[in-house]
């Protein structure tokens, strides 16, 4: 019998031309160009203009430091890619095949971004009717639009919807949906409780439902994340647990630290 495990290894994205995006925002990148730019123009005026030697060096010093940072960065957006190092597709993998769910229901995803793990979600249960909300902003340039296209063209359009929504206050009565899953989300919520932020999606869960919500669970930002399972078993949550996705997705901790996500952590059970 196919696990689901062995069904995410053969889900393939992005074949048909999608755009997923990337985890490394292009905005960073440019930025970091436009430094090197400006620096090296700073460079040229210390010598030809002010004819300050010390100024060249100091400048010069931090181009190369820059340089090193445009190539650590490059290296870390062509990790992310989808048909390069394709680390977003890996943690989609180990996020659903972590989920014990039939197939047979609702599925919600918080913050749908390129809509790539909604989709991925639709092709692993052919059964599911999939809802992807998110504020879409404009740091990846992701939209509404973006996401149905990419469904459209992955053969999803008609099981999935996607929508603006709120991860703070979820547009939706208690007890939706039969799944709920998400994605380096909460942490980007600035000034929110995390905690919180898991209880609201959790909410919308219907009593037997499972869940999958993988985060930056940074210890200053998340607190005791072994106090909030102990909580959520004592509320008669059934198989919680947090799963090591830095070591589990990333391959290791070094590589995930290098990738800006040492403290990937995916907590999952059922309602």
């Amino acid at each position: 019998m196919e696990t689901n495990k062995d069904l995410q290894e053969k889900i393939k994205l992005g074949t048909h031309g999608e755009n997923y995006g990337n985890w490394m925002s292009s905005p960073v990148f440019y930025a970091v160009i436009s430094l090197i730019v400006i620096v090296a123009v700073l460079i040229i005026l210390s010598l030809t203009i002010f004819h300050i030697v010390a100024l060249c060096v100091l400048f010069s010093l931090i181009t190369a430091v820059l340089i090193l940072i445009l190539i650590w960065i490059s290296w870390v957006r062509k990790q992310y890619a989808f048909g390069g190092g394709g680390i977003m597709e890996q943690v989609h993998r180990t996020m659903l095949s972590h989920m014990d769910y039939d197939g047979k229901g609702r599925l919600l995803e918080v913050g749908c971004g390129s809509g790539a793990l909604s989709i991925r979600s639709a092709l692993t249960w052919p059964e599911t009717e999939v809802t992807g909300i998110d504020r879409w902003g404009a740091v990846y340039n992701y939209s509404k639009d973006l996401c149905e296209k990419n469904a459209a063209s992955e053969g999803t359009s008609h099981r999935c919807v996607f929508r603006q929504g709120d991860a703070s206050q979820l547009d939706f009565p208690d007890e939706s949906f039969d799944a709920v899953v998400s994605n380096y989300v909460y942490h980007n919520i600035m000034g929110a409780d995390m905690h919180e932020l898991l209880m609201e999606s959790l909410r919308v869960l219907k009593k037997g439902g499972v869940f999958a919500l993988n985060d930056e669970m940074k210890p200053k930002l998340y607190g005791d994340m072994d106090a909030f399972v102990q909580k959520l078993k004592d509320m008669g949550y059934q198989d919680v647990q947090i799963i090591d996705t830095a070591e589990e997705a990333f391959g290791s901790h070094k590589k995930a630290a290098l990738m800006f996500l040492g403290h990937s952590r995916l907590l999952t059970g059922r309602k």
